[in-house]
């Protein structure tokens, strides 16, 4: 794929601060999901957010992914850390307790069993959600922590999943790559370790797509994108066009 087609999308004026939701929050298997998109829209995309939780931008991502394409798709947000997320505050930490609270909730809320575990009740039921009874493919994309789920769920035991997207992932494992089984974009900001995001690339037996976006922080896509900055905001846009330029061909 080669840059991003002018026909691939019609993003709406990003909000750069006070974004007001477009979608609905439910209850799925359980959690609290936050639901956007046409009614009618044959394909699904899980995201999975970052560890700071339902933040304004991300939300906004969400939308942005719903009917942004030709292809809409009814996107869904669970809340997997259960009105508990990790504070904004904490990171990048810079005190000891900081350090000591982050690393607890990686221990713990953060452990990437607890959530896989909970993705098939997920997708069951929000399947219930699509106008025929069920969405011709899901997808699945992940911001940062999400980024690490993202890439274990398309590992050799996904069923679910057509194609995938990873966002500024943390935890980035090359040996990950090696296991995933569907068409997988990698979207790397300037913080991503280059030779992990490299040899991660390098790894994928599938088709893919991996840029990295120099001028971007960890975080760009999601909670800490800084909207009101217009290179920021140019990038976190472009950020969603790859992603549905890629999802559009894959998914």
């Amino acid at each position: 794929m080669s840059g991003v087609s002018k026909a691939c999308c019609s993003i709406p004026p990003i909000v750069a601060k006070g974004y007001q939701g477009k979608g609905e929050y439910k209850t799925l298997n359980g959690l609290k999901t936050y639901v956007t998109g046409p009614e009618n829209a044959t394909k699904a995309i899980l995201v999975i957010y970052d560890i700071f939780g339902f933040f304004p931008q991300t939300i906004q991502g969400a939308d942005i992914l719903s009917t942004a394409n030709e292809q809409k798709y009814r996107v869904f947000i669970p809340d997997f850390f259960e009105g508990e997320p990790a504070d904004i505050t904490w990171f990048p930490p810079q005190t000891d307790e900081h350090k000591q609270k982050l690393g607890n909730f990686f221990q713990t809320k953060a452990a990437p069993p607890n959530t896989l575990s909970k993705i098939p009740g997920i997708v069951s039921e929000a399947s219930k959600f699509a106008s025929s009874g069920s969405f011709e493919s899901w997808s699945v994309l992940g911001y940062c922590w999400g980024g690490k789920i993202t890439a274990l769920a398309s590992g050799k035991d996904n069923k679910t999943f057509k194609a995938a997207v990873q966002c500024h992932p943390a935890m980035l494992a090359p040996d990950d790559a090696k296991s995933v089984t569907i068409p997988m974009a990698l979207l790397a900001s300037k913080d991503e370790n280059p030779s992990d995001v490299q040899a991660f690339g390098a790894n994928l037996q599938v088709p893919n797509y991996v840029e990295t976006f120099p001028t971007q922080i960890h975080g760009w896509m999601a909670a800490r994108s800084n909207l009101e900055d217009d290179e920021v905001r140019k990038e976190y846009e472009r950020g969603y066009k790859t992603a549905l330029e890629f999802l559009h061909k894959h998914a």
